[in-house]
């Protein structure tokens, strides 16, 4: 694509990397691991079943968790469906879960689908900064909650959450945490360990590895508990059942083994270069951010265009960005992060999100303001 325009959509999925492409090549072909892992009767399905084990390490690393409590699925839908309705049945008896207006769609259909079942539902409200405060986790605890479900990062403006202090609180109070972790691989330190959480949700996708491949920490105190949600054949420990594609976890596993941390050269690197579209964009007139300014993670920044004439289209030849998240897009709806964080409609559709990542470059950003100031010009132009 020559004429492509330049990507700021990291938030919706990110591009593999060459790296993580050579492990996956090593599991396609005859001449390597293209045996079934469940075949524990000859080499080829051993050979297989060698590299998923490596690459669920590998994921268990990088999160401080112990392999044993991997459980691979097909993306992050699907870990928290598996999660939340996975916890729900092996409860038994309906009871009270507390999430936020805020989550992914996957949570928040998965949580109407619960309360269709039987469950209460408390959905919390964001602060004025876009953030769940623990304090109002705590006062949404009631004597029947047995499940807490919010996300580490949200996918819309890129703020965060504190999971480890929420998770604190939730665990005094006896319930479950399950944190949609989605966007936090490579973006925040995560060490399970540590961290009072019991169900955490990952995707490879949005970390450099490729789609359809996900996975679910399952901690000791949801494991008896969990039941599953696809069966035949008991594969996962009876968890999620299905052939293992080889060669998708071998990327993920690469995928999260090269994902980088905190504090890191290029974590750094992202950081400098978040700061310099930032000041670039918000310098422009009618520009402000949505959410929290520093309770962030500096990849992804969500920008109300309050321009009289804008339209974000005008942006698409030049520059890949979303208006939403990818799952919201379909409906061509308001955001619903945007309407809840107090936007109204209006100004929600004059929103966009600028997401940076791997590969983006000084020159790019530079770009990219450029481009959202030739816009602006324009649309201010045509009003005379």
């Amino acid at each position: 694509m020559p004429s492509a325009p330049l990507y700021f959509d990291y938030a919706a999925t990110t591009p593999v990397d060459d790296r993580v492409i050579e492990t996956m090549l090593t599991c396609l072909g005859r001449q390597v691991h293209f045996g079934n892992p469940a075949s524990s009767g000859h080499a080829y399905g051993q050979a297989a079943r060698e590299v998923v084990e490596q690459a669920r390490r590998q994921v268990a690393e990088r999160v401080g968790a112990g392999a044993d409590d991997i459980i691979w699925t097909s993306g992050a839908t699907e870990s928290n469906n598996l999660a939340l309705k996975g916890i729900a049945q092996g409860l038994g008896q309906p009871g009270h879960l507390v999430t936020s207006q805020l989550e992914h769609k996957a949570v928040l259909d998965t949580v109407n689908e619960l309360q269709r079942q039987g469950w209460a539902i408390t959905r919390l409200a964001p602060d004025a900064d876009g953030l769940i405060q623990p304090d109002a986790v705590q006062a949404a605890l009631r004597a029947d909650t047995r499940l807490v479900s919010l996300m580490a990062v949200n996918n819309e403006l890129g703020t965060v959450t504190d999971f480890a202090a929420i998770g604190n609180r939730v665990r005094t109070h006896g319930a479950l945490l399950h944190v949609d972790a989605a966007q936090a691989v490579g973006k925040l330190a995560i060490d399970l360990q540590a961290m009072a959480v019991d169900l955490m949700s990952f995707s490879a996708h949005k970390v450099y590895g490729p789609k359809g491949i996900g996975a679910l920490y399952v901690g000791p105190r949801a494991r008896e508990l969990m039941r599953a949600q696809i069966h035949g054949g008991g594969h996962e420990r009876g968890l999620r059942s299905g052939t293992l594609p080889t060669h998708q976890i071998v990327g993920m596993g690469s995928a999260f083994a090269l994902a980088g941390a905190p504090g890191d050269s290029e974590h750094q690197r992202l950081e400098q270069l978040a700061r310099r579209l930032g000041d670039g964009l918000l310098a422009l007139p009618g520009v402000s951010l949505n959410g929290s300014a520093t309770q962030r993670i500096p990849h992804t920044l969500n920008l109300c265009v309050d321009a009289a004439g804008f339209n974000s289209a005008a942006l698409a030849s030049e520059l890949a960005l979303s208006t939403t998240s990818a799952c919201n897009s379909a409906s061509n709806a308001a955001s619903h992060v945007l309407l809840a964080l107090g936007l109204d409609e209006q100004r929600a559709r004059k929103s966009v999100r600028v997401s940076i990542g791997r590969y983006t470059s000084e020159a790019e950003v530079d770009q990219a303001i450029e481009v959202f100031g030739r816009a602006l010009a324009s649309a201010s132009a045509a009003l005379w």
